[in-house]
């Protein structure tokens, strides 16, 4: 069982979402999320004056899945979260992380049941 950890821009997230639907997997969590990377933030004009936004709007997608759902998952979220055909700075990371155990609350079923 693996975490996939996702930053992408707002703007992806519908087909992101979508995209992971159309494939089977209904299972995730959302939150907003602030930061940079390279860009450093962006400057803003605002009724004549210029101001700098440091930390930028991303989601965070976290999304539990089994070995076998792992490089796909991770294959559909980069491919649709590109901006432009080649991708472009500030587009997001992928992170993915080992997970030791998963438990659904409802069932209690552990393992990978539980994902």
């Amino acid at each position: 069982m693996r975490l996939i950890i996702a930053i992408i821009q707002p703007t992806k997230l519908a087909a992101v979402r979508d995209a992971l639907q159309q494939r089977g997997l209904n299972r995730m969590t959302v939150c907003d999320a602030l930061g940079y990377g390279r860009q450093r933030g962006q400057v803003a004009s605002f009724r004549g004056n210029e101001y700098k936004v440091d930390l930028l709007r991303k989601v965070t997608l976290e999304i539990a899945v089994n070995e076998a759902e792992v490089e796909s998952t991770i294959e559909i979220v980069r491919r649709t979260a590109l901006t432009g055909s080649r991708g472009e700075i500030g587009d997001g990371k992928i992170f993915l992380l080992p997970m030791a155990e998963a438990i659904d609350i409802a069932s209690g079923g552990r393992g990978p049941t539980a994902v």
